[in-house]
């Protein structure tokens, strides 16, 4: 990974006196793709609220779920279509609110309630603040002034926008295990704490099977959502220097983002070179494992409770790259959950989605629940558009096995002969990555005593198969 740059070098390259059209235009648009690396966080929260709002129609509080595994329609960052998924927009601008969750009873449930910033708040579920006995989580605007009633799981907020996404595990993926599933999600409830004697009626919105795009574009209207955001939530004292330097490309408190036609090129720009910056320090990032090349991000979200800051050093690129990868962190990384990724083969190649690769994975992985791996679009971080298929998962009871119990997983533009169930789709000419994921990691995988081997290039030994059928 490169130097992380500081908050204080990064907001001080322009006389802070100069209004936006007095800037050099080649250090304005430096000065935005800066921006654009600071505001990754709040501007992926405003693609999905608007996702939330625009495609499922839903209003603060309204619990949105899929009642079966999510395909290539749910393009939000890195999705996880071994789960069933719940999600809640709140705003905290009118008091504290509810979000009541059940007990987590023959049913694996957990998740996170996190701020505009994508800062982990509080864990649901049995490695949560309730410990999987359910409860009801009080969400407290900051500087809140009220009273707070006995009997909740008190969650002070730091941003007066959030939302909470849970994971919902089944069984299996059998109609009776979904609908049951299902049944659980339908004892979720969100609703303002000023209505808590007599609640409103819950909305539940199934969003299975239908579009819902919650992904950043890159280009300028990238700014447009980081200056919505900046209007709606206050100013920390960590960011004082990004917001005078915003006021160089035209983002202000209280005033209109109106780019002009000579802005919009510049500011397409600045998005697009912040992209580039995430895709490639994706994969630089550590080896999980020893000598590997499955990856994980730079630990320094954990270890300075997800502020970021070391001492006067604002992280903003290792910040970005997380948020560009994925969203809703859960507050105990690894307790419920390790995932890892791959973008290279074990040649240290990057994957290409018109070659075939085949990943090999040990009998008996020390999980408690399950592994899966998935497949993404290296640009977007999201599901690879119309995707036939995403994901191999250790649910899947058709999956073929070799004498040993290992499992062989082939990645292609198309299943081998007889690997339908083991194959996840890539398409020609595109870029992509993997995460495989361990929920319910056991201890060999946290002290990594266990290791997955890497993904390798098979790409000549299909070609050679299909040339010799008769």
């Amino acid at each position: 990974m490169k130097t992380i740059l500081s908050a204080l070098l990064l907001f001080t390259l322009a006389n802070l006196s100069f209004a936006q059209d007095k800037v050099d235009p080649k250090l304005q648009e430096q000065n935005a793709y800066k921006a654009a690396l600071w505001g990754m966080p709040i501007v992926s929260f405003d693609a999905m609220r608007e996702a939330y709002q625009r495609d499922a129609k839903a209003k603060y509080n309204d619990i949105v779920y899929w009642s079966r595994p999510a395909d290539s329609k749910l393009q939000i960052t890195t999705p996880n279509n071994s789960t069933l998924y719940v999600y809640i927009n709140y705003n905290l601008t009118n008091g504290p609110v509810v979000i009541s969750v059940p007990e987590a009873k023959n049913i694996g449930l957990f998740g996170s309630m996190n701020d505009a910033w994508q800062v982990p708040l509080a864990d649901i579920g049995p490695k949560g603040e309730d410990k999987g006995k359910g409860g009801k989580y009080l969400l407290i605007p900051p500087e809140y002034k009220g009273d707070i009633p006995v009997g909740y799981i008190n969650v002070n907020a730091l941003t007066m926008n959030g939302y909470a996404i849970f994971r919902v595990i089944p069984k299996s993926f059998e109609d009776k295990d979904l609908k049951k599933a299902v049944s659980l999600i339908k004892t979720v409830r969100a609703y303002p704490l000023a209505e808590a004697v007599y609640p409103p009626k819950q909305r539940y919105i199934d969003m299975a099977g239908k579009e819902f795009n919650g992904l950043v574009t890159y280009d300028s209207s990238y700014f447009t959502r980081l200056s919505r955001m900046i209007n709606e939530e206050n100013v920390h004292a960590r960011d004082t220097f990004a917001m005078d330097q915003l006021k160089t490309i035209g983002i202000e408190r209280g005033k209109n983002f109106t780019p002009d036609t000579k802005s919009e090129p510049m500011l397409t720009n600045a998005a697009k070179k912040a992209q580039q910056f995430f895709m490639t320090s994706a994969t630089e990032m550590n080896p999980f494992f020893p000598k590997s090349h499955w990856l994980a991000p730079d630990p320094i979200g954990p270890k300075t409770g997800f502020s970021y800051m070391e001492g006067d050093k604002l992280a903003i690129e290792s910040r970005g790259l997380v948020f560009f990868l994925a969203c809703a962190p859960p507050k105990n990384l690894g307790a419920a959950s390790i995932y890892v990724a791959g973008f290279k083969d074990n040649k240290d190649q990057l994957f290409m989605g018109e070659k075939n690769y085949r990943l090999h994975v040990p009998a008996k992985v020390p999980v408690n629940q399950y592994w899966s791996a998935t497949v993404y679009d290296s640009e977007t971080a999201g599901f690879i558009i119309n995707s036939p298929k995403q994901t191999v998962d250790s649910f899947n009871q058709k999956l073929a096995k070799n004498a040993d119990g290992s499992v062989d997983i082939y990645f292609g533009p198309k299943a081998p002969e007889g690997k339908m169930e083991n194959w996840i789709y890539t398409q020609p000419g595109k870029r992509w990555f993997t995460f495989f994921r361990f929920y319910g990691p056991e201890e060999a995988i946290k002290n990594k005593s266990w290791k997955l081997p890497d993904i390798e290039n098979v790409s000549t030994n299909l070609m050679q198969a299909e040339e010799e059928k008769p």
